[in-house]
């Protein structure tokens, strides 16, 4: 990474990141020069914006199912062996 200048990798984590904390003002500056000339990173942080509200409208949602309900063991095992066959 340059001192000057975030890529797109750094700059689609720290939007990540920006969403859930506040960062630097150096940080946020550098993220938006990037956003200024980058239109897929904008895009990114568009749609991780958008997801992120859905997520949180669909959770207060009086309809949205039980959050106590839970997957049942066989999902469960599914979803480990995927998680450890695609750690490196």
């Amino acid at each position: 990474m340059s001192h000057w200048m975030f890529n797109c990798k750094e700059v689609s984590r720290r939007v990540s990141e920006s969403m859930d904390r506040n960062l630097p003002l150096y940080h946020r500056m550098l993220i938006w020069m990037h956003l200024l000339m980058c239109k897929y990173c904008t895009r990114f942080r568009r749609q991780v914006k958008m997801l992120r509200e859905l997520c949180t409208s669909h959770r207060l949602d009086e309809n949205s199912p039980d959050p106590d309900v839970t997957l049942s063991s066989d999902a469960c095992g599914r979803i480990r062996e995927a998680l450890k066959s695609s750690s490196p």
